[in-house]
């Protein structure tokens, strides 16, 4: 089945390409998201009428992505999880939750443009790729912190425990 794509496709084509797929592929998937025309003669005189917008909106979605871009240069996320003894996280960061610190810092980004391998489950900081754009890719620095630092939770936690006996004691004695 020959499709023309109306939008560009990762790992298959640019917005206006004329691509060969499988019928299921562009019946199924391509056709009904309005991702794809089938490619009529019709279709195709279209198409080429509609290049020359095709590349202005190409040109102003990548200018926005470059401005985003410039903006997002300074950002840091800081996470707070909370992690073992060596450093290893109960849990992990994951695309969702650097989408969610984004948003909170007034960044809307879509969670399939952050390019997270795999989910961060050990603390420290790392650069996360987030593609904005085709050709306008930014590493935001994210660094991962432990919720309670073992030393500062320990000491808190005998004292209020030492407290109470010491209360109870000294309450039969006065009785």
């Amino acid at each position: 089945m020959e499709v023309i794509l109306l939008e560009n496709i990762e790992n298959l084509g640019a917005r206006g390409q004329i691509l060969k797929v499988a019928d299921g592929y562009g019946r199924n998937y391509l056709l009904p998201r309005k991702l794809a025309v089938a490619a009529t003669p019709q279709n195709r005189k279209w198409v080429e009428q509609q290049r020359v917008k095709f590349l202005k909106l190409e040109a102003k979605e990548k200018a926005d992505a470059e401005e985003l871009a410039k903006l997002m240069q300074s950002v840091e996320i800081v996470m707070t999880r909370r992690s073992g003894e060596k450093g290893q996280l109960f849990g992990s960061v994951t695309a969702m939750d650097i989408e969610e610190a984004l948003a909170a810092q007034g960044f809307k980004i879509e969670r399939r443009k952050i390019q997270l391998d795999n989910p961060l489950k050990a603390l420290g900081e790392f650069d996360v790729p987030i593609k904005l754009h085709r050709e306008v890719t930014i590493n935001v620095k994210v660094k991962v912190e432990s919720e309670l630092e073992p030393g500062q939770a320990a000491p808190a936690e005998p004292e209020a425990e030492e407290a109470t006996p010491e209360a109870e004691k000294s309450s039969p004695e006065a009785s």
